[in-house]
């Protein structure tokens, strides 16, 4: 069982960048390990570092300016397209996210995404740019996210908007089931069905 999410509230990092692919996200060179843990440090590896050298930061990335932190990641449209490598959403995890926001979702990505407690949400492109320009004046903006009203609200403004998101896996993620969580809780429900049969 993985842990439960409801209500996110964090600063964000915002990447205002169209069209980021899953190759931009975490290249392929990475992509060697089997296990989920550790792919967060080279999140945006290629954007982050000069030389692919950890110790030469670039300085006009927006991960790499200490004012930009939080568990929310802000995007432009159409993010996560590309391949469909499970390590970009395992990398954005991995990296201490637990929300990407965006105008528009690869479906690939989203459902990968879904699958490994990162959610994301999708908004309008007038409240996603309207969020650009809030962490722009102020960079400690706080978002709230809440799954199970299915709200994104900017605190201090307070303008709010609502997203979707499939039904089971909206239960999947309020309750930290996975799939087999999910099937184990309806252990009784099954047992009676299958009593039940002639």
């Amino acid at each position: 069982m993985s842990k439960a999410i409801n209500i996110i509230k964090s600063t964000v990092v915002p990447v205002n960048i169209e069209n980021i692919d899953t190759d931009q996200i975490i290249p392929a060179r990475f992509l060697k390990a089997t296990s989920r843990d550790g792919f967060g440090k080279n999140l945006f590896r290629d954007w982050r570092f000069n030389n692919d050298d950890e110790n030469q930061p670039k300085a006009d990335f927006v991960m790499n300016n200490p004012v930009y932190k939080g568990k929310i990641l802000v995007a432009a449209r159409n993010f996560g397209c590309g391949s469909s490598r499970e390590h970009a959403a395992w990398a954005i995890k991995d990296a201490g996210f637990d929300v990407v926001v965006s105008s528009f979702f690869a479906d690939i990505f989203r459902n990968n995404s879904l699958n490994n407690f990162l959610l994301p949400v999708q908004v309008s492109e007038a409240f996603l740019q309207e969020i650009f320009k809030a962490v722009e004046n102020d960079p400690a903006t706080e978002i709230e996210v809440s799954l199970e009203q299915q709200t994104i609200t900017i605190k201090a403004t307070g303008a709010q908007s609502t997203f979707e998101i499939n039904s089971y896996k909206k239960t999947c993620l309020l309750n930290g089931y996975d799939d087999i969580d999910y099937l184990l809780s309806m252990r009784n429900e099954i047992e009676a069905f299958e009593t039940a049969r002639p």
